[in-house]
């Protein structure tokens, strides 16, 4: 089981190196988390944008040059484009996003002709090696969608089960979010709960096990539950944390990485292709640990 970031890691070194393509590469933190993936064989880089400002980066990270495919496209716009077409058209095999608008480098990932669309809609997945916690966590939607209804949390949980698949958890338990773990009228998120627990009883929704309500303590801690009198057999041990909305989402994965000294990879899943999409304020450790995660989604899928 991967319990850590270095596991992570270390499962994906297990395959051949992937083609990764970076829209607006002149970013100097994405370019030290590129240099890192690269110098650790597990990826192939090919960075378009800016070419004399990406070599002025490269030249400060001390690192040859000419081992990186530069293509010059200096608006951001173009090299999104650009980007997107080289992993639909199967030259790439991940997109990462570089110094570029999220808005801009998804409006291309989403476009009709040359895009990365599938059935189902995108969504942002985190998964975090957090201190207190015994194992890997992954928690989804802290980015993308605001207010999820059920349809949508429906499709939250398919991408991001795909995605635990693919890195090793053949099983995963989601727990579903909300500020109590008792059903309550008012309260949308423990109604979504139970009928998304209902669709799994029933497979519509496959590969995984489904509970809650879950208030978050009783999610991850067993004697919380226990406390509490949560008796489903996943609570304090869950996989997957199903966030009721973008707000929760947002504010847990900020938390956790800047209180409790979390380390994550976080990726936009339910394109074709892995998306490597983080905050600027993540580290080049957390942009880096994202194209480990890409790169295993790719090998495994």
């Amino acid at each position: 089981m991967i319990k850590t970031m270095q596991d992570l890691v270390k499962r994906a070194q297990l395959f051949e190196p992937k083609t990764m393509v970076v829209a607006a590469a002149n970013d100097h933190h994405v370019l030290e988390a590129v240099v890192m993936a690269t110098e650790q064989k597990l990826i192939f880089p090919i960075l378009i944008g800016d070419q004399k400002e990406i070599e002025a980066i490269l030249r400060e990270l001390k690192v040859v040059i000419k081992n990186y495919q530069i293509i010059d496209i200096p608006n951001p716009v173009l090299a999104s484009e650009a980007a997107v077409k080289m992993v639909s058209s199967g030259k790439a095999d991940i997109l990462m996003k570089g110094f570029v608008d999220t808005a801009i480098i998804l409006r291309a990932a989403l476009d009709r002709d040359y895009g990365l669309r599938t059935p189902n809609r995108l969504s942002h997945v985190s998964i975090m090696e957090i201190p207190n916690y015994h194992k890997l966590i992954m928690m989804s939607d802290g980015a993308m969608n605001i207010d999820p209804d059920v349809e949508i949390k429906q499709e939250i949980i398919e991408n991001g089960v795909s995605i635990l698949h693919a890195i090793g958890v053949k099983h995963p338990m989601v727990g579903c979010i909300a500020a109590i773990e008792k059903i309550n009228p008012k309260m949308q998120a423990t109604l979504d709960a139970q009928e998304l627990i209902l669709r799994n009883q029933n497979d519509r929704i496959k590969g995984c096990t489904v509970g809650g309500p879950f208030a978050l303590d009783n999610a991850i801690n067993k004697e919380a539950a226990l406390h509490k009198g949560v008796t489903d057999p996943m609570a304090g041990d869950v996989d997957f944390l199903l966030m009721p909305q973008i707000e929760s989402g947002n504010v847990f994965y900020k938390s956790m990485m800047f209180l409790s000294n979390a380390k994550s990879a976080s990726v936009i899943a339910g394109a074709r292709k892995p998306i490597v999409l983080t905050s600027r304020a993540d580290s080049k450790e957390s942009k880096f640990y994202s194209i480990a995660l890409a790169q295993l989604i790719v090998s495994n899928t």
